[in-house]
């Protein structure tokens, strides 16, 4: 016979994993909506691929470690580490790298650690820097926006490209793709070029490339639905691209020929999506209010250094995976007292 539980708690908790992560999820639709208009089908193609196979490799690894399946596929954990892995992708990204990215994202960052909870490392990030390293051809293939591209796939064209790794007709990957704003950037630059000469480009817009900096508004506004409902702290955001702008604006302000001015910086690459979704992932991030100001900041500041002085064009991923090694260090430093303990013990 079952009894009732009567000890505490009485209440079932507020925030169960699945709500956090389907109000994440909604989130990100008015972004993803945006990079499916200025890049065509390929992005959706790729969202939808990246959470069937995310879903079925942790049902697989949940059936191999015996664990329950249901509790732990509805949680929308999978989901939304695929949704964030895709959305990082070239748009025509043919399935097999998918694959291999959510393999590594799902299996081994995520169920070979024991699964949500005690991943060290942004499972999503990790999936994208394989694929970055290891097929660094197949991921410069970006389509250019919307406003600029001469020739646009239909959905049907995109799905046999995303399956087949082949163009219609007589069309050439270099006929069809363009560097993004941070590639261009960062090309022209080591030519020799000024910031001024190398936004004469029809690629670049207000702030960032067209296109880009529209997506990366949108997915500022569902950032700050997810702040507004508490989803998220604001720490994280604000001090990652707090940090990114401070840095930016200094080289900015001490030689504007040479260095992108803050604003190019946040509405270009993954920052704004790394500020509010990614770098604020509650199990690899750091969770006391201090060590989440550190945390953003220390994103912020490897982020430009890395696009600046290293070998990628945007650096968001590779900071994040740096600062979730420091979250742990960064936690302990930043206990807050509890409440009654003696900030100098006896003996010290």
């Amino acid at each position: 016979m079952r009894f009732p539980t009567v000890s505490s708690p009485h209440h079932t908790p507020a925030k169960s994993v699945s709500r956090v992560m389907g109000a994440v999820i909604l989130a990100l639709l008015p972004g993803s909506a945006a990079a499916t208009w200025f890049f065509g089908w390929g992005v959706l193609i790729n969202i939808v691929l990246a959470v069937i196979f995310a879903v079925g490799l942790e049902a697989l690894m949940l059936a191999l470690r015996k664990r329950p399946i249901k509790p732990f596929v509805t949680d929308y954990s999978a989901v939304l580490t695929a949704w964030l892995f895709a959305l990082a992708m070239p748009p025509l990204t043919e399935w097999w790298i998918t694959f291999i990215g959510i393999f590594f994202a799902i299996v081994v960052a995520k169920q070979l650690y024991g699964g949500l909870g005690y991943n060290p490392f942004n499972p999503a990030m990790v999936g994208y820097v394989v694929v970055l390293i290891s097929f660094p051809r197949e991921m410069t293939l970006w389509l250019p926006p919307e406003m600029l591209a001469e020739t646009r796939l239909d959905f049907l064209q995109a799905l046999t490209v995303v399956f087949t790794g082949s163009l219609p007709g007589a069309l050439s990957w270099d006929a069809i793709t363009m560097a993004t704003p941070l590639d261009l950037m960062k090309t022209e630059l080591g030519l020799n070029r000024t910031i001024e000469e190398i936004r004469q480009n029809p690629l670049f817009g207000d702030f960032s490339g067209q296109g880009w900096e529209w997506i990366a508004n949108w997915y500022a506004i569902g950032g700050f639905w997810l702040l507004f409902r508490r989803t998220i702290a604001w720490q994280i955001p604000v001090s990652m691209l707090g940090s990114l702008a401070i840095i930016a604006g200094l080289f900015w302000w001490a030689d504007p020929d040479v260095h992108a001015s803050p604003m190019f910086h946040i509405f270009s690459g993954g920052a704004i999506i790394g500020a509010f979704f990614i770098a604020t992932d509650p199990v690899s991030a750091s969770t006391t209010p201090r060590g989440r100001l550190i945390y953003g900041a220390g994103i912020g500041v490897l982020t430009y250094v890395i696009r600046t002085w290293g070998g990628y064009p945007d650096g968001i991923a590779f900071a994040v995976l740096l600062m979730n090694m420091a979250a742990p260090t960064i936690d302990y430093y930043t206990k807050p007292r509890v409440f009654g303990e003696d900030r100098h013990p006896p003996g010290h």
